[in-house]
């Protein structure tokens, strides 16, 4: 079709048998195998879908593998005693294996075909429980790239939409009517951002169209899924291309709507901190290193808290109670878009808070500080502030640097040399002992 779209009538089934894909059991997690295997056995259909093929095909490692199948929710439960049933708007089956989770999901039809579906007036869909058959299915996926099925049963791949055309020239295409399935969910215009991102594909015009035109939509999405897809956005290995397609596509505002109001002000020093901070988390999560979203929610919003902690100050508030309280003030407009469960709220405000103390490498004080269990985060905060443009705290940057890498006793002779200088050694006074009494000695003619 001209416009790119794809409806019902369009879809044609592309079966490519094994010989034809590069998709191996092999490089399947054994868990997702033993899943695919057991429902096989047990008369359903069962296919691996959505990100573990499209990655399988591009070549790289999937961090996790679904399943659709014929089976519903309460079959596949009965199947697999380590599963639960998890969901209410899009009801399915965890299968448990450890801390390995398989995904089940029973083929999806259209929501308003039968009971189990329910929307908005809007056309939002509140409940998608709606089952259908694989053909159904493929029209609930929501890019072409994630709607392809590789079948256990005889290791094809099966392709209705082409997928297999859009992976090769890099395209990420909605399927079916743009406008209806951006209405029906807004959140996919942050998962087109996403994945455009992550496979650093361009954005297909007709998909791209309606990402713009319904961005607004994201207004009626509650904080917490909000919060879900930002973790998603940020903290997968993509974050500095994700930034760029919120930035592109004017997204960042329904996530982050102080940060984006202070970036198209044209702050330039606060934008290299964002992207620095970005950078490094991107390496850390290649390296297998961990990262805490308390750090890039710090980094996001820390602008706007400190502008607020001096201005409180210039009307009379000492510096940590000014700081508490432009921290109050910011996170609570903050969650009104974007939730911060408190598990990350907690250690994002202890790193602002220490900010202050780090500016203080005098005395007792700052041994002590070295101690505490947010220190870490807090001195690499303050570092990435030196590192964008804070010039003024370089030196201090450099102090804590070099003072992480010595020993407890050179930690304190370092710091009690730079609290009180170079001291000269005072000579030790030589006490005039008075002569003892009685037991004479013949110099005083005691004898």
């Amino acid at each position: 079709m001209t416009d790119g779209s794809i409806s019902e009538k369009t879809l044609v089934a592309r079966v490519y048998p094994r010989s034809e894909h590069p998709v191996s059991r092999s490089n399947i997690s054994k868990n997702a195998t033993k899943v695919l295997y057991r429902l096989k056995d047990a008369g359903y259909q069962a296919h691996l879908v959505g990100g573990g093929v499209r990655d399988l095909m591009m070549g790289i490692k999937p961090k996790d593998f679904d399943v659709a199948t014929d089976a519903s929710p309460e079959q596949v439960k009965s199947l697999f005693r380590n599963s639960r049933l998890v969901g209410r708007r899009f009801r399915l089956a965890h299968v448990l294996f450890g801390r390995d989770v398989i995904e089940v999901a029973t083929f999806r039809a259209d929501h308003s075909s039968g009971q189990g579906g329910e929307a908005e007036d809007s056309g939002r869909i509140l409940r998608d429980n709606v089952y259908g058959d694989l053909k159904d299915d493929v029209l609930r996926r929501d890019f072409t790239v994630n709607a392809l099925y590789y079948n256990i049963a005889d290791f094809s791949i099966i392709d209705y939409v082409g997928a297999m055309d859009d992976l090769k020239s890099n395209t990420l295409r909605l399927i079916g009517d743009p406008e209806k399935r951006f209405t029906e969910d807004p959140v996919r215009t942050l998962r087109a951002a996403r994945f455009a991102a992550k496979l650093n594909f361009s954005i297909h015009p007709e998909t791209e169209k309606y990402l713009v035109e319904h961005a607004y939509m994201l207004e009626e999405i509650p904080p917490a899924r909000l919060f879900e897809e930002a973790l998603k956005l940020l903290h997968t290995g993509h974050a500095t291309a994700s930034f760029g397609q919120l930035i592109k596509y004017d997204l960042l505002q329904y996530l982050f709507p102080l940060s984006d109001k202070r970036l198209k002000d044209g702050e330039q020093q606060y934008e290299r901190f964002i992207k620095q901070a970005l950078t490094n988390t991107d390496k850390r999560i290649h390296a297998n290193q961990s990262v805490n979203p308390a750090f890039l929610f710090a980094v996001f919003l820390w602008p706007m808290v400190w502008r607020r902690a001096e201005s409180l100050q210039s009307d009379g508030v000492s510096v940590y109670p000014a700081l508490q309280q432009a921290a109050d003030e910011i996170v609570a407009h903050q969650l009104y878009h974007t939730a911060i469960p408190k598990r990350f709220a907690v250690p994002m405000r202890e790193i602002w808070m220490m900010q202050p103390r780090l500016l203080n490498n005098k005395g007792p004080r700052a041994l002590k500080l070295l101690e505490s269990p947010r220190f870490r985060a807090a001195y690499d905060f303050f570092c990435l502030r030196a590192e964008s443009g804070e010039s003024k705290l370089k030196p201090l940057s450099k102090w804590w640097t070099e003072i992480q890498e010595k020993n407890p006793q050179e930690r304190v002779n370092r710091v009690r040399k730079d609290s009180y200088g170079e001291q000269p050694r005072r000579k030790r006074r030589r006490r005039n002992r008075r002569p003892r009494q009685g037991g004479g000695n013949e110099i005083n003619g005691n004898v």
